[in-house]
Protein backbone atom coordinates (compact mmCIF):
# COMPACT_ATOMS: atom_id res chain seq x y z
CA UNK A 1 0.00 0.00 0.00
CA UNK A 2 1.48 3.48 -0.65
CA UNK A 3 1.90 6.24 1.43
CA UNK A 4 -0.49 9.11 0.92
CA UNK A 5 0.76 12.08 -0.36
CA UNK A 6 -1.75 14.00 2.00
CA UNK A 7 -0.55 15.11 5.44
CA UNK A 8 -1.97 16.18 8.15
CA UNK A 9 -1.28 19.67 10.66
CA UNK A 10 -2.97 20.23 13.64
CA UNK A 11 -2.36 23.98 14.81
CA UNK A 12 -1.90 25.21 18.47
CA UNK A 13 -2.88 28.66 19.02
CA UNK A 14 -1.04 31.26 21.72
CA UNK A 15 -1.84 29.60 24.93
CA UNK A 16 -1.01 32.44 26.76
CA UNK A 17 -0.01 30.76 30.05
CA UNK A 18 0.15 32.69 33.16
CA UNK A 19 -0.34 32.03 37.21
CA UNK A 20 -3.55 32.54 37.92
CA UNK A 21 -5.85 31.33 35.06
CA UNK A 22 -7.80 28.27 34.26
CA UNK A 23 -5.92 25.75 32.04
CA UNK A 24 -8.22 22.88 31.87
CA UNK A 25 -8.36 22.97 28.34
CA UNK A 26 -4.62 22.00 28.35
CA UNK A 27 -5.76 18.48 28.30
CA UNK A 28 -8.52 18.69 25.70
CA UNK A 29 -5.72 20.07 22.99
CA UNK A 30 -3.50 17.16 24.53
CA UNK A 31 -6.36 14.53 24.11
CA UNK A 32 -7.27 15.92 20.63
CA UNK A 33 -3.94 15.48 19.20
CA UNK A 34 -3.90 11.95 19.86
CA UNK A 35 -7.70 11.21 18.43
CA UNK A 36 -6.96 13.07 15.30
CA UNK A 37 -2.99 11.98 14.67
CA UNK A 38 -1.51 14.79 13.03
CA UNK A 39 1.67 14.07 11.03
CA UNK A 40 2.47 17.23 12.78
CA UNK A 41 1.70 19.71 15.87
CA UNK A 42 2.73 23.32 15.39
CA UNK A 43 2.46 25.25 18.54
CA UNK A 44 2.47 28.85 16.94
CA UNK A 45 3.67 30.41 19.80
CA UNK A 46 2.94 33.04 22.81
CA UNK A 47 2.39 29.93 25.23
CA UNK A 48 4.50 32.02 27.78
CA UNK A 49 3.25 35.18 28.45
CA UNK A 50 5.48 36.50 31.17
CA UNK A 51 3.61 39.22 32.40
CA UNK A 52 6.38 39.91 34.81
CA UNK A 53 8.85 41.31 32.19
CA UNK A 54 6.15 43.19 30.34
CA UNK A 55 6.97 46.71 29.07
CA UNK A 56 3.55 47.64 29.00
CA UNK A 57 3.25 48.26 32.81
CA UNK A 58 4.95 50.60 34.87
CA UNK A 59 7.57 48.75 37.33
CA UNK A 60 5.48 48.94 40.65
CA UNK A 61 1.88 49.49 39.00
CA UNK A 62 -1.09 47.17 40.67
CA UNK A 63 -0.50 44.49 37.59
CA UNK A 64 2.79 43.95 38.43
CA UNK A 65 2.27 43.75 42.05
CA UNK A 66 3.23 40.21 42.75
CA UNK A 67 4.51 39.56 39.53
CA UNK A 68 7.39 36.53 39.59
CA UNK A 69 9.35 35.52 36.75
CA UNK A 70 9.43 31.90 38.27
CA UNK A 71 5.60 31.68 38.76
CA UNK A 72 5.71 32.69 35.28
CA UNK A 73 7.96 30.38 33.78
CA UNK A 74 6.14 26.97 35.81
CA UNK A 75 2.77 28.50 34.17
CA UNK A 76 4.17 28.09 30.86
CA UNK A 77 5.99 24.70 31.36
CA UNK A 78 2.38 23.46 32.94
CA UNK A 79 1.37 23.31 29.38
CA UNK A 80 3.99 21.25 27.79
CA UNK A 81 4.00 19.05 31.08
CA UNK A 82 0.23 18.22 30.75
CA UNK A 83 1.01 17.54 27.17
CA UNK A 84 3.72 15.37 27.55
CA UNK A 85 1.89 13.45 29.84
CA UNK A 86 -0.98 12.81 27.86
CA UNK A 87 0.51 13.10 23.88
CA UNK A 88 4.21 11.56 24.93
CA UNK A 89 2.84 8.76 27.22
CA UNK A 90 0.51 7.69 23.91
CA UNK A 91 3.66 7.94 21.32
CA UNK A 92 5.62 6.03 23.91
CA UNK A 93 3.23 3.21 23.72
CA UNK A 94 2.96 3.03 20.27
CA UNK A 95 6.41 3.49 19.76
CA UNK A 96 6.84 -0.88 19.74
CA UNK A 97 4.74 -0.89 16.12
CA UNK A 98 6.55 -0.16 13.39
CA UNK A 99 3.91 2.09 11.63
CA UNK A 100 3.93 3.83 14.79
CA UNK A 101 2.28 7.59 15.12
CA UNK A 102 4.89 9.53 15.94
CA UNK A 103 4.22 13.31 15.18
CA UNK A 104 6.57 16.05 14.38
CA UNK A 105 6.44 18.75 17.11
CA UNK A 106 6.64 22.46 16.27
CA UNK A 107 6.96 25.28 18.78
CA UNK A 108 7.54 28.80 17.07
CA UNK A 109 8.47 31.01 20.23
CA UNK A 110 6.30 34.17 20.11
CA UNK A 111 6.85 38.29 21.21
CA UNK A 112 5.91 36.91 24.64
CA UNK A 113 8.50 34.34 25.00
CA UNK A 114 10.65 36.97 23.19
CA UNK A 115 10.04 38.99 26.35
CA UNK A 116 13.16 37.12 28.38
CA UNK A 117 15.51 37.59 25.58
CA UNK A 118 14.78 41.20 25.11
CA UNK A 119 14.91 41.56 29.16
CA UNK A 120 18.48 40.48 28.90
CA UNK A 121 19.44 42.45 25.86
CA UNK A 122 18.02 45.52 27.87
CA UNK A 123 19.67 44.82 31.29
CA UNK A 124 23.28 42.55 31.12
CA UNK A 125 23.10 41.82 34.53
CA UNK A 126 20.05 39.53 34.08
CA UNK A 127 22.20 37.30 31.76
CA UNK A 128 22.86 34.43 32.89
CA UNK A 129 20.33 34.52 35.51
CA UNK A 130 16.79 34.29 32.91
CA UNK A 131 16.81 32.74 29.52
CA UNK A 132 14.79 30.74 27.50
CA UNK A 133 16.75 27.17 28.42
CA UNK A 134 13.77 27.55 31.44
CA UNK A 135 11.02 27.01 28.78
CA UNK A 136 11.06 23.23 29.21
CA UNK A 137 9.06 21.87 25.63
CA UNK A 138 10.33 18.04 25.81
CA UNK A 139 10.26 16.53 22.06
CA UNK A 140 9.30 19.82 20.40
CA UNK A 141 11.53 21.59 17.79
CA UNK A 142 11.96 25.16 18.24
CA UNK A 143 12.25 28.21 16.39
CA UNK A 144 13.47 31.37 17.18
CA UNK A 145 10.91 34.53 17.46
CA UNK A 146 9.83 35.61 13.95
CA UNK A 147 11.87 32.55 12.39
CA UNK A 148 9.46 31.56 9.60
CA UNK A 149 9.16 27.84 8.76
CA UNK A 150 7.77 26.24 5.50
CA UNK A 151 6.17 22.55 6.48
CA UNK A 152 4.59 20.96 3.60
CA UNK A 153 4.29 24.08 1.18
CA UNK A 154 3.00 25.98 3.74
CA UNK A 155 5.18 29.16 5.61
CA UNK A 156 4.20 29.55 9.65
CA UNK A 157 5.61 32.05 11.45
CA UNK A 158 4.01 33.96 14.78
CA UNK A 159 3.63 36.43 12.80
CA UNK A 160 4.97 38.07 9.63
CA UNK A 161 6.82 41.58 9.44
CA UNK A 162 6.36 44.13 6.91
CA UNK A 163 9.02 44.34 4.33
CA UNK A 164 9.23 48.12 4.95
CA UNK A 165 9.05 47.90 8.75
CA UNK A 166 9.68 45.77 11.68
CA UNK A 167 5.50 45.91 12.35
CA UNK A 168 3.38 43.09 11.84
CA UNK A 169 1.24 42.92 8.40
CA UNK A 170 -2.29 43.36 9.17
CA UNK A 171 -5.82 43.98 7.33
CA UNK A 172 -7.69 41.57 5.22
CA UNK A 173 -6.68 37.78 4.54
CA UNK A 174 -6.71 38.87 0.70
CA UNK A 175 -3.58 41.77 1.75
CA UNK A 176 -1.66 39.17 3.70
CA UNK A 177 -1.68 36.88 0.51
CA UNK A 178 -0.81 39.44 -1.59
CA UNK A 179 2.19 40.81 0.79
CA UNK A 180 3.45 37.78 2.07
CA UNK A 181 2.91 35.59 -1.27
CA UNK A 182 2.31 31.90 -0.24
CA UNK A 183 -0.07 29.82 1.69
CA UNK A 184 0.57 31.05 5.29
CA UNK A 185 -0.13 30.22 8.98
CA UNK A 186 0.31 32.57 11.97
CA UNK A 187 -0.35 33.34 15.31
CA UNK A 188 -0.01 36.73 17.81
CA UNK A 189 -4.04 38.09 16.65
CA UNK A 190 -6.75 37.15 18.83
CA UNK A 191 -9.60 35.27 17.27
CA UNK A 192 -9.51 33.73 13.81
CA UNK A 193 -9.69 34.78 10.39
CA UNK A 194 -9.20 32.76 7.23
CA UNK A 195 -9.70 33.01 3.77
CA UNK A 196 -8.05 31.27 0.23
CA UNK A 197 -7.55 32.45 -3.28
CA UNK A 198 -6.84 30.55 -6.79
CA UNK A 199 -3.73 32.30 -8.65
CA UNK A 200 -3.81 32.42 -12.44
CA UNK A 201 -1.39 29.52 -12.36
CA UNK A 202 -3.97 27.38 -11.03
CA UNK A 203 -1.99 27.64 -7.19
CA UNK A 204 -4.92 27.85 -4.67
CA UNK A 205 -3.04 29.74 -1.69
CA UNK A 206 -4.82 29.88 1.71
CA UNK A 207 -4.59 32.34 4.52
CA UNK A 208 -5.12 31.57 8.38
CA UNK A 209 -4.09 33.75 11.24
CA UNK A 210 -5.48 32.26 14.68
CA UNK A 211 -3.90 33.76 17.77
CA UNK A 212 -6.12 32.33 20.70
CA UNK A 213 -6.53 29.14 23.01
CA UNK A 214 -7.29 30.28 26.25
CA UNK A 215 -10.02 30.61 28.53
CA UNK A 216 -9.47 33.63 30.63
CA UNK A 217 -10.18 37.34 29.78
CA UNK A 218 -7.01 39.72 28.15
CA UNK A 219 -7.38 42.76 30.52
CA UNK A 220 -5.56 45.14 28.02
CA UNK A 221 -8.63 44.15 25.14
CA UNK A 222 -11.43 45.21 27.19
CA UNK A 223 -15.10 44.73 28.41
CA UNK A 224 -16.06 44.64 24.77
CA UNK A 225 -13.41 42.76 22.86
CA UNK A 226 -13.07 39.67 24.87
CA UNK A 227 -15.72 37.47 22.99
CA UNK A 228 -13.38 36.36 20.40
CA UNK A 229 -12.63 32.86 18.84
CA UNK A 230 -10.92 30.10 21.00
CA UNK A 231 -9.68 27.17 19.65
CA UNK A 232 -7.21 24.82 17.74
CA UNK A 233 -7.59 23.90 14.40
CA UNK A 234 -7.04 21.35 12.10
CA UNK A 235 -5.16 21.21 8.46
CA UNK A 236 -6.83 17.63 6.45
CA UNK A 237 -5.44 17.08 2.79
CA UNK A 238 -2.65 19.25 3.31
CA UNK A 239 0.01 18.79 0.51
CA UNK A 240 1.94 21.68 -1.50
CA UNK A 241 0.41 24.82 0.43
CA UNK A 242 -3.31 23.58 -0.20
CA UNK A 243 -5.48 21.97 2.39
CA UNK A 244 -8.94 21.40 3.77
CA UNK A 245 -9.34 23.48 7.35
CA UNK A 246 -10.99 22.18 9.77
CA UNK A 247 -11.55 24.71 13.30
CA UNK A 248 -12.02 23.37 16.96
CA UNK A 249 -13.21 25.44 19.26
CA UNK A 250 -12.42 25.44 22.96
CA UNK A 251 -16.69 25.00 23.48
CA UNK A 252 -16.43 21.87 20.86
CA UNK A 253 -13.66 20.15 22.71
CA UNK A 254 -15.03 20.84 26.10
CA UNK A 255 -18.62 19.18 24.82
CA UNK A 256 -16.63 16.33 23.27
CA UNK A 257 -13.94 15.22 26.34
CA UNK A 258 -16.24 17.10 29.20
CA UNK A 259 -19.55 15.81 28.01
CA UNK A 260 -20.89 19.77 29.06
CA UNK A 261 -21.35 23.11 28.07
CA UNK A 262 -18.31 25.14 28.43
CA UNK A 263 -20.17 27.71 30.20
CA UNK A 264 -21.76 25.16 32.55
CA UNK A 265 -18.53 23.47 32.73
CA UNK A 266 -16.76 26.43 34.07
CA UNK A 267 -19.10 27.65 36.37
CA UNK A 268 -18.74 24.40 37.92
CA UNK A 269 -15.24 24.07 38.05
CA UNK A 270 -14.27 27.58 38.41
CA UNK A 271 -16.87 29.71 39.83
CA UNK A 272 -17.46 33.48 38.49
CA UNK A 273 -18.66 34.84 35.08
CA UNK A 274 -17.44 33.44 32.32
CA UNK A 275 -19.75 35.26 30.06
CA UNK A 276 -16.77 36.10 27.63
CA UNK A 277 -17.11 32.49 26.55
CA UNK A 278 -20.63 32.72 25.38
Amino acid sequence: MSKSPYRRHLIIPDTQAKPGVPTDHHKWIAQAVIDYQPDVVIHVGDNADMPSLSQHEKPGSKKTEGARYENDIEAANEFFTTYDSVVGLEIKRQSRNKSAWAPEQVYLLGNHENRITRAVENDVKYEGTIGLHHLKSPGWKRYPFLQTVDIDGITYAHYFQSSMSKFAIGGSIDNRLNKIGVSFCQGHQQGMLYGSRIFPTGETRHGLVAGSCYLHEEDYRGAQCQRHWRGIVVLNEVKEGDYSIMPLTLSYLCRKYEKMDLMDYMRKKHPGDWKHLR
